[in-house]
């Protein structure tokens, strides 16, 4: 299968490869990134890249790998995951590196995933969650024209209950006419 390139100014979101284990494991050990993420192992870092690898084969999209045009520098991920559990819609995701934030390269990297999933996928909307406290990718979301759905809270069901990032905040984005 050949590798999948998506190409904006200034990033490269492809698919997943086996040397971008090592930098992502890395992005998940920073405390700033995963400040309102799960704590991540080794073990689950790697069960994470397997996830998108399976996902990009089966559905011809995932939480692409991200790279700086310039240097060719793992920043992260982003894109369209394939509808599943808790909300069967497709997410818009994104996690990159602190090196890499306030620099517009999230918004950069999701606007152009958007653009792709309008031009690929016969989805009427995307949409995007996070704790109500992450006000970094809520911005992100906004900026991409995503709106809060008015009473779309909910709690995680793969957090456990307790746990402060249980709580969810939904965001989505219908389809241009």
């Amino acid at each position: 299968m050949s590798e999948f390139r998506l190409v904006t100014d200034r990033l490269i979101l492809r698919s997943w490869r086996e040397a971008d284990r090592d930098p992502f494991f890395a992005l998940n050990r920073d405390p700033a990134v995963m400040e309102f993420l799960p704590e991540t192992d080794r073990a689950a870092s790697n069960d994470a890249v397997d996830r998108m690898q399976a996902a990009q084969a089966a559905h011809g999209h995932c939480f692409w790998a991200v790279e700086r045009q310039g240097d060719g520098a793992f920043l992260g991920f982003c894109g369209p995951m394939p509808a599943r559990e808790p909300l069967n819609e497709v997410e818009l995701g994104w996690r990159l590196c602190r090196a890499a934030w306030g620099q517009g390269y999230a918004s950069e990297a999701a606007r152009a995933s958007l653009a792709w999933c309008w031009a690929n996928l016969a989805t009427p909307t995307v949409m995007a969650i996070t704790v109500p406290a992450n006000v970094r990718s809520r911005a992100v979301m906004e900026r991409i024209g995503m709106t809060e759905v008015e009473g779309g809270d909910f709690d995680h069901p793969h957090v456990p209950e307790g746990d402060p990032l249980r709580r969810h905040v939904l965001y989505r984005i219908a389809r241009p006419a």
